[in-house]
């Protein structure tokens, strides 16, 4: 059977900049109105069903499998503020969370604060986001995005007559803070074109949000802004932030109609967080050249910078990551070597100790801790091989509680048989690249061994060695997985990141080549069985690495991919442009342009052959515009020399982050990993080529 795949029309249009040309014979995609482009889309997934008919039974077994394994019938901690114990629930065979309350004592009546199964009934995509209660405990506000475009309307329920409100404030981010008063809400509007988190309001509950009061607006594109209130309930925050830069804003929450007066002016370079106790403000920043930060205070009185005073040092093999304020202690989240450290200093300086952790390679983190008045803090901790546990742990007696290990149902798990490690690939220029494995004890490596390598790359955003039941599907089949701990990230701190971004950008690619050389150099798997897989800014790593080493793995997953990083950065009016500039570069300075044209994927699709590849992307998406994936699908189409299967999914339904609902979610990591086994021979869904 031969099934002929799309064939997008080719319409060229002149893309000029500095003199140079180039044609986009694709950029009559990006029209989302034009009845040609959702036909188009529609066709390639009509392909895509296709081309998979035969190993449906595959996917739908991989499923039923991961589904299995979770408790559907579950539900979280319960953590303590304001006088209420909070609790989230899940019901089997319900997709969405039921969040509850319970007052004083997990003995008292519970209370249904939103059961999100009801709410989201009548939608093909629903995300409820945001929850904050007011500070009387007696009104709820929440978010809803029913399009996956994170264009949230706020809502405001009554928690004691269970009534919404039927004011209804639209285009925002999706959360408000609540001032002490109990009716003045602080929200963040956005630009309704770039989705720019922009305009700071203030409303008061009973009032028509047509007459909410502007009370900041963030001028510079480059900027993103928004509103909290310190864990002292003391303060209101307005934060603004940049890719090198950020700047608050603070305001008594007694007082909601004063002025807000600027903490410490922005300026270039200078990143910093605050966080308040007593009389003090605490401060992560890298003021003076701390590149990997370090923590500094001030009075309430005198925030400027020049006033600051340093409480923990800058460490250049220690990246300073988070503090949690408590009474008598302070917590510090630091990462050292790549991997979490978790540490305790009391205040009158009589214990500065670390938590205990015993794993080659793990994740741990400190938990949402709303108390200041408690000796308990609560982290998380997990690995590769040991599902994810939630842990009390005792300041004053160093004993731990484990209040909850995740349980992994469906009787094909035990952690003892699988093996973690950690191991290191020399990249292009010498530097020691980190990789984190995971594989059955059983499976024999060699170069027959499938492997899955997954990265990312950007933004200073980590990817630790987590726990993962659904990847079980892979191991229990002889696959190992790894993690490619790549520059881009801040796994080896911060100057990690630096060395990654910007005009180092294609280490992040080059890094993650080497990693995929060195494993095949081991014997852990051979070029017919390695797969890569990343998704956004991880799917334009996939993009820049099947350019440049083509031949270097069997198979490529790449989900929701940022590919057409030259024309996206060159157009201002969509979504997180302008303040992405300092990650990628500003295309209208000359240098950048040339840079970026160098490695953007869909400007260096040559033909040649390329490996097989499932691509995948949703309609509403506000973060990768579903046109980059798009045209980059159709332009290698265009011209691939090779036979290898070439596919398309675009969920019509959904956006950035795919389909609402913790099964739907299975279901697309289970279309993922079907595509990867059926390319190792466990369907025959090939046999159409």
């Amino acid at each position: 059977m031969n099934i002929q795949s799309p064939k997008a029309k080719k319409i060229a249009k002149k893309l000029v900049k500095y003199n140079d040309e180039r044609i986009d014979n694709y950029y009559w995609l990006n029209d989302s109105e034009n009845p040609e482009v959702l036909a188009y889309l529609n066709a390639e997934n009509e392909y895509y069903d296709k081309i998979t008919a035969d190993f449906k039974p595959l996917q739908e077994d991989l499923f039923k499998e991961m589904k299995s394994r979770i408790k559907e019938d579950d539900e979280s901690v319960p953590y303590k503020k304001n006088q209420y114990l909070y609790i989230t629930k899940f019901k089997t065979g319900q997709q969405y969370p039921i969040f509850t309350r319970k007052k004083d004592s997990l003995n008292a009546v519970e209370e249904i604060m939103f059961d999100v199964n009801k709410m989201a009934e009548k939608h093909a995509y629903y995300n409820l986001s945001g929850i904050s209660v007011s500070p009387n405990n007696k009104m709820a506000a929440f978010g809803v995005d029913t399009v996956s475009r994170r264009q949230y309307t706020l809502h405001f329920k009554n928690l004691e007559t269970g009534e919404i409100l039927e004011e209804e404030i639209i285009n925002t981010t999706g959360s408000a803070t609540w001032a002490n008063d109990n009716k003045t809400i602080f929200y963040t509007q956005k630009n309704s074109t770039t989705l720019r988190g922009e305009k700071i309001f203030k409303h008061i509950l009973g009032t028509k949000p047509s007459e909410d009061i502007e009370i900041y607006f963030e001028e510079e594109e480059a900027f993103n802004t928004y509103v909290y209130k310190t864990k002292s309930e003391k303060y209101l925050v307005i934060g603004s932030y940049s890719t090198v830069s950020s700047e608050y804003r603070i305001l008594e929450a007694d007082n909601p109609n004063g002025e807000f007066k600027v903490f410490q002016a922005r300026k270039r370079d200078l990143e910093y967080s605050i966080a308040h106790f007593n009389e003090h403000f605490y401060i992560l920043t890298n003021k003076d050249d701390a590149i990997n930060f370090k923590l500094m205070r001030t009075s309430e009185k005198t925030t400027n910078k020049e006033h600051w005073e340093e409480v923990m040092k800058h460490r250049k093999d220690v990246l300073l990551e988070d503090i949690s304020i408590f009474k008598d202690f302070l917590v510090v989240e630091e990462r050292s070597n790549g991997l979490n450290k978790i540490r305790i200093i009391k205040w009158d300086k009589s214990e500065d100790f670390y938590l205990p952790f015993e794993e080659e390679t793990y994740s741990a983190g400190v938990y949402f801790n709303p108390e200041y008045d408690t000796n308990v803090i609560r982290y998380g901790y997990n690995s590769m091989t040991t599902p994810n546990s939630v842990i009390d742990f005792n300041v004053d007696d160093k004993t731990k509680i484990i209040k909850k290990e995740q349980q992994v149902l469906g009787g094909d798990f035990d952690k003892n048989n699988y093996k973690s490690e950690r191991i290191w690939a020399t990249a292009k220029d010498g530097v020691k690249i980190p990789i984190s494995l995971v594989y059955h004890k059983n499976t024999n490596l060699s170069e027959n061994t499938p492997l899955l390598l997954y990265g990312y790359g950007s933004y200073g955003y980590t990817i630790d060695a987590g726990f993962s039941s659904t990847r079980l599907s892979l191991l229990n089949r002889g696959f190992v997985f790894a993690i490619a701990h790549v520059r881009g990230s801040e796994y080896l701190g911060r100057n990690w990141y630096e060395t990654g971004k910007l005009l180092h950008k294609k280490n992040t690619f080059t890094d993650f080549i080497a990693c995929g050389e060195h494993l095949i150099s081991k014997k852990y798997t051979s070029e017919k069985h390695l797969y890569a897989s990343g998704g956004s800014a991880g799917g334009l790593l996939m993009g820049a690495i099947i350019n440049m080493e083509p031949n270097l793995f069997n198979g490529i997953v790449a989900n929701v991919p940022f590919v057409d990083v030259l024309t996206t950065m060159l157009d201002d009016s969509i979504p997180l442009t302008t303040g992405e500039y300092d990650e990628w570069g500003n295309p209208n300075d000359k240098k950048y342009y040339n840079y970026i044209k160098s490695y953007s994927p869909i400007d260096n699709v040559t033909a040649q052959n390329y490996p097989n590849m499932l691509v995948t992307t949703g309609l509403h998406d506000s973060q990768v515009q579903y046109f980059e994936p798009a045209k980059w699908v159709a332009k290698l189409r265009e011209l691939k020399t090779d036979k290898n299967i070439l596919i398309m999914h675009t969920n019509m339904e959904a956006g950035h982050g795919g389909a609402s609902g913790r099964f739907n979610a299975l279901k697309e990591t289970a279309r993922d990993y079907g595509f990867i086994l059926g390319l190792e021979g466990y369907t025959s869904f090939k046999k159409n080529y």
